[in-house]
C-alpha cells in the first residue's frame, strides 16, 4: 500500500487528472461523459398559491419537462411511474400533484411508502418545507413511539411508512384506520426499482390488499411512482399494483460532464489469476481524493469492507494530512437513526468531506454537493451502479464515477468489457405476486381484512379461485355464503416475512446477548447456517456454533477471522412440468417446474482473498427439497466430440453453467445467490446433456425466466466472460464460483468454449 501511495503528488490536481491511466497503471479505461442541458417550461398556471410562493421562496422559477410532464398526467387522473436519472428531481414530479390536491381538499390524505426509515426522513424535511404550516406530515414506522402513532394516523394529512407496517400494523387493523382510507387520494411509492424477487413478490401482494381495504371504504387512490432506470418500468408498476400507468421517461434535467474511471487492482499472482484485493486500492484512491479536496461518497458491499476501507484511509490521512482525517466518517445500517441523521447533516453542510457508505446512501436521500462516486466492488446491478455514481455531480456541475474491480467473474468482465458497463441496457425487475408460497399466505392476510369474494379478482387476478381453493382444502379458509373466510382467529399478516418465500424459517440467535440477528429461508438454512458456517448478515459477520433443526434456530457469535466457508452439497432436479419449449441451434431451450433436492454434506473453509483451502469438514444434515421455476437446456450429442471431449464433458458444462450464473443478474436484478444451477452429462429425463438453471426461491419469482427470454444474449456474455478471461483453466474471474456445491470440481473452461462457439456460430 505504501508503495503505492509513494506515487501520489500531494498536491491539489484539477478534479478530472487526479486519476488517469498515465499516473496509475490501474486505470483500466477512462470514459468521459458530454454534459447536458437542462429543458425546462414555466411553474403550471393551476398550481395553488401556498405551492407557487414556496416554490419561488426556494428559487424554483421553472420545472423540469419531465416534472410538467408528471404534473399533467397526474391532472388526468392517471397513475404512473417517473425513470429519470439520479438527482432530476423525481421527488417534485408526485410532491406537486399530491400538495396541489391536499391543499385545494381539506380532509383528502396522502399515503407514502419508502424502503428504508433513512430515505423517509429525508422526505419528510422536503415535504415539511413544501407544506410548511399548511398541513400535517408524519412518519409511522417502527420507531415511532405509540402516542405519535396515534397522532399520526388521526392527525397526518401525508403519513411515510414502508410495506412492511402497511401489512402489519395498518391493513390488519383498518377499522381504527377507517377515515384515513375513506379519503385516501394517492399512494406514493418511492425507489420502486428496489421491490423486486421475493421483496417486490411480496409487497406487490400488500399493495393489492391495500387497494382492497381502500375500495372497501370507497376510495380508489392514484399510484405515483419513481424508479431508478430499469428495462421494464412499466411492467414492472403493473406487476407491483395491478394498475395501469403511464410512463415518465424523458429526464430534462441539466447534468455536467462526468469521467469514469475503472480501476484493475495489480495481480498477485499470475498463475491463479488473482489480483490485489479492491479495499486496499480503494482506501489510497479515497485518500487522494480527500487529500484533493474531493468531496466524496465511497460505496462498499458489506458493513465489514465500509469499516476496513475508512479504517485505512484515516490511517492514510494522519500521514498526509492528519488535519481532514476526522472529516471522514463511515455510514452503514446497524447505526442509531440519530447517528445516521446527524452524518447525513454533517455531509449535506459540507462539515464532511467523504462518508464510506453501505448502499444505505445509494437511494435518494440529499447529501447536497458530492465531487466524486466511488464504487468498491460490483453493487448487483446496473442501474444500482448508476445509482451511486449518480449521487456525486448536481445539476452543471462535473463528476467522477469510479469502479474498482475484484476477482469476482462479473466484475472482470465489466473490466474488460467496459462498453457493456456503460451501454447495455439496465436490468429488468423481476417479481411474480401469484407465487403460491408468497400469494397464499396474503390471501389469508385479506380474508382476515374482509371475507374474500369472487370479485376481489379486481385486485388478485383471475387465479384467486384456484387459490383459495387450495387454502380451502388446507383447512385454512372456510366458505361462507358466497366468500371465503378465514377460520380460527389467528392473525396472518404476523407471520409473513416480506423478504422469504417460505413460511418455514430458521431464527438465527447471537450466543452472548440472545438477541435475534434474523431469520433464513429453511430451504437455503443447511447451506448458510450449517454448524461452523461463516454466515454474512446486513455486512456483519458470524460463526455458526450450533444448529438446532427441530425448533427451527441456529446460534451464531460475532466472527472476525479471515476465511470464509462454501458448503459441499449433491443435488438433483425432478422436472414436474414443461410450460414452454424452443430451438436454439444445436440446443433446446426448456422452461418450467422443476423440484430440487439438495443434501449439505460437508463445508471447506477458505482464505479470503487468496481463496486458498485451508480445511474442510463433513456434515450429516438431512436432504431438502423445494419446487421452484428454471430454464434448462440439452446438447445434442454431434456437438461432443466422443473420443475427445466425452471425459471432458461433465467439466465443461460445470464450467458453462458456473458462467451462466455469474451473468444473469445482468439480465434480472438479483444476486448470484438469489440463482441455482446443476449440469449433467445425461439426465434420467431428457437422456441428453442437460444444463438448469433455477430461481434459488421456492416458487420463483421470475429470474431464469429472463435468461429464457434473453438466451441468445446470455450465451454470447458467457462467450465472453471465458475467452477474455486470461487464465488458462478457469478462475475466480471467469468459471470459479464462490458457492459452488461441489467446490469448483470439475471445471474444463476450454470445453466450455468450444461447446459456446459452436452454437453462436
Amino acid at each position: 500500500m505504501h508503495r503505492l501511495l509513494a506515487r501520489f503528488l500531494g498536491m491539489r490536481q484539477p478534479l478530472f487528472e487526479i486519476l488517469s491511466n498515465t499516473r496509475f497503471p490501474e486505470v483500466e479505461a477512462e470514459i468521459m461523459l458530454p454534459a447536458r442541458e437542462g429543458r425546462s417550461r414555466g411553474l403550471p398556471d393551476n398550481m395553488h398559491p401556498h405551492l407557487e410562493a414556496k416554490l419561488r421562496s426556494q428559487g424554483v422559477e421553472s420545472l423540469w419537462v419531465h416534472q410538467r410532464e408528471a404534473w399533467e398526467v397526474a391532472q388526468r387522473r392517471e397513475s404512473f411511474i417517473v425513470t429519470t436519472g439520479t438527482a432530476s428531481g423525481k421527488s417534485l414530479c408526485f410532491n406537486l400533484p399530491v400538495l396541489d390536491t391536499l391543499l385545494r381538499h381539506g380532509r383528502l390524505r396522502a399515503l407514502y411508502l419508502y424502503p428504508t426509515k433513512a430515505l423517509a426522513q429525508d422526505q419528510l424535511r422536503r415535504l415539511q418545507e413544501l407544506a410548511q404550516g399548511a398541513m400535517e406530515v408524519a412518519v409511522y414506522d417502527g420507531d415511532t413511539p405509540s402516542q405519535a402513532r396515534r397522532l399520526a394516523r388521526d392527525r397526518a394529512r401525508i403519513l411515510l411508512t414502508n410495506p412492511d407496517m402497511i401489512s402489519m400494523a395498518i391493513l390488519p387493523h383498518h377499522e381504527r384506520w377507517s377515515e384515513f382510507f375513506y379519503n385516501l387520494a394517492f399512494v406514493v411509492i418511492d425507489e420502486a426499482h428496489t421491490y423486486r424477487g421475493v421483496f417486490g413478490s411480496h409487497v406487490a401482494n400488500v399493495l393489492r390488499r391495500l387497494r382492497r381495504v381502500a375500495g372497501f371504504y370507497g376510495a380508489d387512490p392514484l399510484f405515483f411512482m419513481a424508479s431508478a432506470t430499469i428495462l421494464n418500468a412499466v411492467e414492472h408498476a403493473r406487476n407491483l399494483t395491478g394498475l395501469e400507468v403511464t410512463p415518465v421517461s424523458d429526464d430534462a434535467a441539466p447534468s455536467g460532464r462526468r469521467k469514469i474511471v475503472l480501476w484493475q487492482p495489480p495481480l498477485l499472482d499470475t498463475a491463479s489469476n488473482l489480483r490485489r484485493g479492491n479495499t486496499t486500492d480503494a482506501a489510497v484512491v479515497l485518500a487522494e481524493l480527500l487529500v484533493n479536496g474531493v468531496r466524496t461518497i465511497c460505496f462498499t458491499k458489506s458493513r465489514r469492507s465500509a469499516e476496513v476501507v475508512y479504517q485505512s484511509t484515516v490511517h492514510l490521512l494522519k500521514e498526509r494530512a492528519p488535519q481532514i482525517a476526522d472529516r471522514l466518517s463511515p455510514y452503514r445500517a446497524g447505526y442509531t437513526p440519530e447517528q445516521r441523521r446527524g452524518i447525513e447533516k454533517r455531509l449535506f453542510s459540507a462539515e464532511l468531506l467523504g462518508v464510506v457508505a453501505t448502499n444505505a446512501l445509494e437511494l435518494g436521500i440529499d447529501v447536497g454537493a458530492i465531487d466524486a462516486a466511488m464504487t468498491v466492488g460490483y453493487p448487483g446491478t446496473v442501474a444500482s451502479l448508476w445509482q451511486q455514481w449518480g449521487r456525486a455531480g448536481r445539476g452543471k456541475s462535473e463528476s467522477l464515477g469510479l469502479f474498482l474491480a475484484g476477482n469476482d467473474a462479473l466484475e472482470q468482465f465489466f473490466i474488460r468489457h467496459p462498453h457493456e458497463l456503460l451501454s447495455r441496457p439496465v436490468e429488468a425487475a423481476t417479481i411474480d405476486f401469484t407465487n403460491p408460497f408468497v400469494h397464499d399466505r396474503h390471501l389469508l392476510a385479506a380474508a382476515y381484512e374482509s371475507p374474500l369474494e369472487a370479485a376481489d379478482t379486481e385486485y388478485f387476478g383471475p387465479g384467486l379461485g384456484d387459490a383459495a381453493q387450495r387454502l380451502l382444502a388446507d383447512g385454512r379458509l372456510a366458505r361462507r355464503t358466497g366468500s371465503w373466510v378465514i377460520r380460527g382467529a389467528s392473525y396472518p399478516a404476523a407471520d409473513i416475512s416480506l423478504r422469504s418465500s417460505s413460511p418455514d424459517q430458521f431464527t438465527i440467535v447471537e450466543e452472548d446477548s440472545g438477541s435475534i440477528v434474523g431469520t433464513l429461508e429453511a430451504e437455503s438454512a443447511f447451506s448458510f447456517l450449517h454448524p461452523g458456517a461463516v454466515y454474512l448478515h446486513m455486512g456483519d459477520s458470524y460463526l455458526v456454533t450450533h444448529l438446532d433443526i427441530e425448533p427451527r434456530v441456529a446460534v451464531v457469535r460475532q466472527f472476525h477471522g479471515t476465511y470464509y466457508t462454501q458448503p459441499r452439497r449433491q443435488s438433483s432436479i425432478e422436472i414436474l412440468s414443461q410450460d414452454v419449449d424452443s430451438s436454439f441451434g444445436p440446443l433446446r431451450l426448456y422452461m418450467g417446474q422443476l423440484s430440487v433436492t439438495n443434501q449439505v454434506i460437508g463445508y471447506q473453509r477458505k482464505q479470503v482473498g487468496s481463496d486458498e483451502a485451508l480445511g474442510s469438514e463433513d456434515l450429516e444434515l438431512p436432504a431438502q427439497h423445494f419446487v421452484t421455476e428454471g430454464v434448462w437446456f440439452t446438447i445434442a450429442l454431434e456437438l461432443v466430440s466422443q473420443e475427445r471431449d466425452l471425459p471432458r464433458l461433465p467439466g465443461g458444462l460445470h464450467a458453462l453453467e458456473h458462467a451462466l450464473i455469474a451473468l444473469l443478474p445482468l439480465l434480472a436484478m438479483c444476486d448470484r445467490w438469489d440463482i441455482g444451477g446443476l449440469s449433467t452429462p445425461v439426465h434420467a429425463q431428457t437422456e441428453l446433456p442437460t444444463i438448469f438453471i433455477f430461481d434459488g426461491h421456492p416458487g420463483g419469482v421470475g429470474i431464469a425466466r429472463q435468461g429464457f427470454t434473453q438466451f441468445a444474449r446470455w450465451l454470447a456474455d458467457a462467450r465472453s466472460l471465458i475467452r477474455d478471461c486470461p487464465c488458462s483453466r478457469g478462475c475466480p474471474s471467469c468459471i470459479q464460483s464462490p458457492k459452488c456445491g461441489n467446490l469448483n470440481e470439475p471445471l474444463d473452461k476450454g470445453l466450455a468454449l468450444d461447446l459456446l462457439s459452436a452454437v453462436l456460430s
